[in-house]
């Protein structure tokens, strides 16, 4: 059994998946805004409770490690962390921007997607995947610009809360995917699912001094 959670954005979700059959057996989600370190516990409980099952029964725990809300990942990553620690089973970090693509592949199979998020002073963070769901960029920051010009060469299906304003910026017709903060909780459970333990989790705050995009993929940057 996987718990995932997720505090990267205005939401405190919980769910309970079955990795063997690929269900979902309980969920609780909050539109808090804020107060995540207030609500999650409880969020983690009532998702247990809908699944009818307890602590002992879990097997892994799944978290959002962002890009997003600085204070929403700490909490989140943080409880991952804490909870992996005491019931001895691995924390696996799923990023925003790779559950955002893999929700958009659901409606488009063998599409390249491009996760954008806006990142905020005049920055967006964004991620590409090929048409394998292979990363082919980032996740790092860039500019509206430059999201537009990847978005366009590549032909991407758009997913994220900035994947409208790419879409105007590079004045073409596109196919979206999500176009909120994050994704659906499940589906940072259902990546887990297919992701092996490694190192802990950590938030992933994107900065700009620290971006560097892949080769073959370097974008100019606005003066």
């Amino acid at each position: 059994m996987i718990l995932a959670i997720d505090c990267s954005g205005n939401l405190c979700a919980a769910c309970v998946y079955d990795a063997e059959v690929g269900k979902e057996l309980g969920r609780n989600v909050l539109d808090l805004g804020k107060g995540h370190a207030e609500h999650l516990m409880g969020a983690i409980a009532g998702a247990l409770g809908e699944a009818g099952i307890a602590y002992a029964d879990l097997a892994t725990i799944a978290v959002s490690v962002g890009p997003g809300s600085f204070t929403g990942l700490r909490v989140g990553v943080a409880t991952a962390r804490g909870l992996a620690l005491a019931l001895k089973i691995p924390a696996i970090g799923v990023t925003t921007l790779e559950a955002l693509a893999a929700e958009a592949r659901q409606a488009f199979f063998n599409r390249p997607v491009l996760a954008v998020l806006d990142g905020g002073r005049g920055e967006i963070h964004a991620a590409l995947y090929d048409e394998l769901a292979v990363l082919r960029y980032g996740p790092a920051v860039t500019t509206l610009e430059g999201a537009a010009a990847m978005a366009s060469d590549r032909a991407a299906v758009l997913a994220g809360n900035a994947a409208q304003r790419v879409a105007e910026a590079a004045g073409g017709a596109f196919d979206f995917g999500p176009l909120a903060p994050t994704a659906d909780i499940a589906v940072y459970a259902r990546l887990a699912a297919e992701k092996q333990p490694g190192e802990k989790p950590k938030p992933l705050y994107l900065r700009d001094a620290d971006a560097k995009p892949q080769a073959g993929f370097v974008l100019p940057r606005a003066h």
